[in-house]
């Protein structure tokens, strides 16, 4: 099976691809820097080109039989006028390129895998969210539903198209936990706000093994929460890295004020939580190697000895 990958030399592309390699499919790569394609694991194809504009890389992506879209420039920054236009364009402008790109394709039923993120229910409290939950209506909620329509646009020509709604992802060398790690270290890990937000979270491996789980589960189409059976409020989180941690937890939390003071709209990242459940992978059967929180940080901390 031949996989075309946008975003494949960030942080979940890179280990998504080591992955999809050991399973023996062919993998194809688009980047705008040949400095990285130049790095790419021996068997991997890599084309210079940019997926925000339209190019001759769209006939190659037709020539797939899985589209898997994961490009997007980073949240975790401060969301100026001009940050939030990166954000919102490099997703839309991408997903609609590649949508387009399938007109080129000579078979009508390529795959297509579009990441989201839980952002997109918004701050619901303690309400738990399926598949089935409404969208929010905050700067990340709007960015997702309109990702998602974007992404449903590919269905014109044929193609089933799969939502992964991705919780924060713990990873031994990105994602979320090496900065949570590195922030103990330095016997800064207090909560934020009232620390009762929940945070909905996956191990690194979990999900490599969900975009497996899905490429021979044909019968699984739509939103898809790609997240841990077991969401934590953020309180609790900060409470297991500190007993992990030879570094204890600090005896106070940093108001909600004052991160919106320093932050702005940006302070939204950590203040509003999603109670988030995967659903459909629980009802399909999909196992997860960490469905605890605690299980997951063991399995990193024992990886980063």
């Amino acid at each position: 099976m031949k996989i075309f990958l946008t975003g494949g030399t960030g942080f979940i592309g890179s280990l998504l691809t080591e992955k999809l390699l050991e399973k023996g499919y062919e993998v194809t790569i688009i980047s705008r820097h040949p400095e990285k394609l130049s790095s790419l694991p021996s068997g991997v194809t890599g084309i210079k080109g940019d997926p925000t504009q339209p190019g001759k890389w769209q006939e190659i992506a037709a020539k797939h039989e899985v589209i898997i879209n994961l490009a997007g420039f980073s949240i975790f920054c401060y969301w100026s006028k001009r940050n939030k236009k990166k954000i919102y364009e490099s997703r839309i402008l991408t997903t609609r390129n590649l949508v387009n790109a399938l007109s080129f394709s000579p078979q009508t039923k390529i795959l297509f895998l579009s990441v989201s993120g839980v952002g997109y229910y918004g701050g619901q409290g303690d309400n738990f969210l399926d598949e089935s939950a409404p969208p929010g209506d905050d700067f990340l909620a709007r960015l997702a539903f309109d990702w998602e329509q974007t992404a449903l646009k590919a269905q014109k020509y044929g193609s089933k198209v799969i939502l992964c709604r991705i919780g924060m992802v713990l990873g031994k060398k990105g994602g979320a936990f090496p900065q949570l790690n590195r922030i103990f270290k330095l016997h800064l890990g207090v909560p934020l706000g009232s620390g009762k937000q929940w945070i909905s979270w996956i191990h690194e491996k979990d999900l490599s093994d969900i975009f497996l789980f899905l490429l021979n589960h044909p019968s699984i189409d739509g939103p898809l929460n790609c997240t841990a059976p077991h969401p934590v409020r953020f309180r609790d989180l900060i409470s297991a890295l500190s007993s992990l941690s030879t570094k204890s937890q600090l005896p106070f939390s940093i108001p909600e004020f004052i991160l919106r003071l320093t932050l702005g709209e940006t302070a939204d990242l950590f203040l509003k939580g999603q109670r988030v459940l995967p659903q459909k992978l629980l009802e399909m059967g999909f196992c997860f190697k960490f469905p605890t929180l605690v299980s997951a940080l063991k399995n990193l901390q024992k990886e980063n000895i």
